[in-house]
């Protein structure tokens, strides 16, 4: 047998991180198995499903490198197949026409709320033998077993027992002869020979009306994993005022694909300790039954620590080249600046996220909009240039421009006054960046160049001496 898994999201929205774990965990399973992986589109909710989150849905794949051996498969190309299917279990007396209106439903609720009963249909319908008047508008529900219990066992959470008595008779074709949910997904899943079924365990409730249909198509039932919620750090589902967005969003924040998949697998997996993983490495090792029980939550310092893991063992090329592109999408201009892939060096071990690295780099492609307040009250006072132009004698005489010689420059600088070493550089520093926070002095200078540097010193004394007129 040929282990098949699938996602199916509905496109009423972006990925979003609950679904890009659930994509994750089905993908990693198909290839530990030697299996395939199907990505099918449940955009039967037509209101709501919209090309935009077909689009971003299938960006999110793309972006974390989850391609599909099958699909994308859209659920609207198959309503001949449902219509089939529907029919069929018509005449087979597995599924009625039901002529109850509103109204009706409505009241038989209000009157089971009163009652203390769970509010469900009370399958006034099920043994109806003729419609109320030829043209009756009708929902076609499927006959539920009235008895007995519905037993899976769980690749999660194991043997899972719900009796047939808490279900009622779900609709399956609405009034417009529409497909729902539950029974088009049951189709599916048929028809495409899945043999696993992962997906989150809000879907648990659905999975016994499920298995009841499948049973009514004599089929051979696949295997179930529900995984657990992610949760925020509140302890509660996560949700947009977790700061949950869309996959995409982490693009745009910085974040590297690989290390968002190393995240988002130790959400509800593990392997021992081990933290980081190659996407190689989570294939062999990944196992349905190491998944736990109990929800994962979600801590972006946690993910932040993790991406700056992968910025700093990124290869060089790879470095330079998501550096370039982020910064175009910042709209900086590093025309007539220092050389992108050397910034990118000496800005990899302070960085988490690429957008940080971006914010850090400014002050090597831009004029200085100013300096940091604090730092240049209690650095730039008169005294400070004497230090500065002492430096900048010391730096236009460097001929070979490099960290080794701008340190020399700075050491020699500090000698001869006979001062402490913060006495030059920290002045220094804050004319060349406009604050105190920058990688080490001699090599930001090196990379920032000579001309820049001896320029930027000269705007800072000028700036320090107009203070005291």
């Amino acid at each position: 047998m040929t282990v098949r898994t699938r996602f199916a999201p509905s496109p009423t929205g972006f990925l979003h991180v609950g679904g890009a774990r659930t994509a994750l965990f089905s993908w990693l399973y198909a290839k530990q198995q030697g299996g395939q992986f199907v990505l099918r589109v449940e955009d039967t909710d037509r209101e709501r499903s919209t090309e935009e989150s077909v689009q971003a849905i299938l960006d999110g794949m793309t972006w974390l490198g989850l391609s599909a051996d099958e699909g994308p498969i859209f659920q609207t190309d198959r309503f001949d197949r449902y219509a089939e299917v529907i029919e069929r279990f018509l005449d087979e007396g597995k599924a009625y026409r039901c002529y109850c209106t509103r109204e009706e439903l409505d009241a038989m609720r209000e009157e089971q709320m009163a009652n203390k009963q769970k509010p469900r249909y009370n399958g006034c319908c099920r043994d109806r033998q003729s419609a109320p008047s030829p043209d009756a508008p009708f929902v076609v529900r499927f006959r539920n077993p009235l008895d007995g219990v519905v037993t899976w066992e769980d690749a999660v959470y194991g043997r899972i027992e719900i009796a047939n008595t808490e279900l009622d008779d779900l609709i399956i074709a609405r009034t417009d002869g529409t497909p729902t949910y539950n029974f088009c997904v049951v189709v599916d899943d048929l028809d495409m020979n899945i043999t696993h079924v992962v997906r989150g365990d809000d879907h648990i409730n659905n999975t016994p009306r499920q298995i009841n249909m499948m049973q009514a198509m004599d089929a051979q039932l696949p295997v179930f994993a529900h995984l657990p919620m992610i949760l925020g750090d509140d302890g509660k589902r996560l949700s947009k005022r977790h700061g949950a967005v869309s996959v995409m969003a982490y693009k745009e924040a910085g974040y590297l694909p690989q290390a968002l998949l190393n995240y988002l697998v130790r959400l509800g997996w593990s392997h021992g300790d081990q933290e980081e993983f190659t996407v190689e490495q989570m294939i062999e090792l990944f196992s349905l039954s190491a998944v736990n029980r109990s929800g994962s939550v979600f801590n972006t310092e946690k993910l932040d620590w993790l991406n700056g893991q992968y910025i700093k063992a990124l290869p060089a090329d790879e470095l330079s080249s998501v550096f370039t592109d982020a910064l175009a999408t910042a709209s900086v201009t590093t025309e007539g600046g220092p050389d992108v892939a050397a910034v990118a060096e000496l800005l990899r071990d302070r960085s988490n996220t690429f957008v940080s690295m971006v914010e850090q780099s400014l002050f090597f492609y831009q004029p200085l909009a100013g300096y940091d307040e604090k730092a240049a009250k209690k650095n730039f006072k008169q005294a400070a240039v004497a230090p500065l132009e002492a430096i900048r004698a010391k730096l236009s005489e460097v001929n070979n421009w490099n960290a080794e010689e701008v340190h020399s420059a700075i050491e020699s600088t500090v000698a001869e006054l006979e001062v402490g070493f913060g006495k030059v550089a920290l002045p220094l520093r804050i004319a060349t960046t406009g604050g105190t926070a920058s990688p080490a002095l001699d090599a930001t200078l090196a990379v920032l160049g000579q001309a820049t540097t001896l320029q930027r010193v000269d705007d800072a004394v000028s700036y320090i001496k107009s203070l005291a007129s």
